[in-house]
């Protein structure tokens, strides 16, 4: 007969072989592990002074803060999903990173009847890189040079006003949209495959106008590529001082201000998504990537974890507000 003694030791035995997993899964994982990579995974192509630019340099801080490779991995497509959804189903380990702007987390949401993620449960946020925005330009031979001349043209002119977006349920689709609405013009959307395209075919003279980012936007006005119209921002760019906003021509309510930041995938460990947003932050608060970021007109702010949860989370409900009000509804 086996002593209460004996028994009662292999009760323990047991009990410690099935929580020793489970208090190995409480710890963070070790992260980075060297010599394996940190994917950046960013939803739009390569090239451009915005959001590929600063993923990349981000990235190579990154790499030198932290010893590993860190690589950039452009998953352009489908309003930022197919990006999206790669990262959704990635590990929770810290080594697949998502960098994107306001688009995927609460604006895809009330655009599509259906998505291949939940932006809150598939999703970790990490840190906001950036407050951006962005600005109405027109291509350089247009026949009009501020808002008083594009509402001229356009109702003199109807249906030969093309505006572009980078993507169709953008911030510039939907901007375009509220802008046609309050304006009283005929205007014809007409989306591209990201950034880059949709700036060249305003270049090209494909397009009259698009909704252009805040760091591409200074840049082809300062060069004498594009004329700048507005902002759609809630006061003037600092580096574009001359430029009026939309309100102040006459047009409410066109001034959600965006953002650039990190996601990681959903069911990070606490303590895990804390050291990578800590780490992140860091980077974006140093001095050379807090000056690119002002040179180029947005706003650097480098947030915690906790922070840029409410900020996704306040965006969401905001925006779902503007896109109801709109009536546009997208299909994959």
């Amino acid at each position: 007969m086996r002593s209460v003694y004996s028994v009662f030791s292999a009760a323990v035995a047991i009990v410690a072989s099935i929580a020793t997993p489970f208090s190995a899964q409480a710890q963070a994982p070790q992260w980075p592990i060297p010599g394996k990579t940190i994917r950046i995974v960013l939803p739009f192509p390569a090239g451009g002074a915005g959001t590929d630019m600063m993923a990349r340099l981000i990235g190579k801080k990154l790499s030198d803060d932290v010893g590993v490779p860190v690589v950039v991995d452009n998953k352009p497509g489908a309003s930022t999903i197919i990006g999206a959804q790669e990262v959704a189903k990635a590990a929770p380990d810290g080594h697949t990173l998502f960098y994107t702007v306001v688009i995927t987390h609460t604006q895809n949401p009330h655009l599509f009847a259906k998505l291949p993620y939940d932006p809150f449960k598939d999703f970790t946020a990490l840190s906001q890189v950036a407050r951006s925005a962005t600005v109405l330009v027109a291509g350089k031979d247009t026949p009009f040079s501020d808002f008083k001349g594009m509402v001229a043209y356009g109702k003199a002119n109807p249906g030969k006003l093309n505006v572009a977006s980078y993507s169709a349920g953008s911030t510039a689709h939907i901007n375009a949209e509220m802008l046609r609405v309050a304006a009283g013009i005929d205007m014809v959307h007409v989306p591209y495959k990201g950034v880059a395209d949709a700036a060249k075919a305003l270049m090209s003279n494909e397009v009259q106008l698009y909704f252009d980012g805040t760091a591409n936007a200074v840049t082809s006005i300062k060069a004498g590529t594009a004329k700048g119209i507005a902002t759609a921002t809630d006061k003037r760019v600092s580096v574009l001082p001359d430029l009026p906003t939309l309100a102040e021509v006459g047009v409410q309510g066109i001034d959600i201000v965006g953002w650039q930041g990190f996601f990681g995938p959903g069911g990070m460990h606490p303590d895990l998504t804390r050291k990578i947003s800590a780490a992140l932050a860091k980077i974006t608060k140093s001095d050379e990537i807090s000056n690119l970021i002002k040179n180029q007109g947005n706003e650097p702010t480098g947030t915690t974890s906790e922070e840029f949860a409410k900020i996704v989370r306040n965006d969401y409900e905001r925006w779902g507000v503007v896109i109801k009000r709109t009536g546009i509804k997208l299909e994959q």
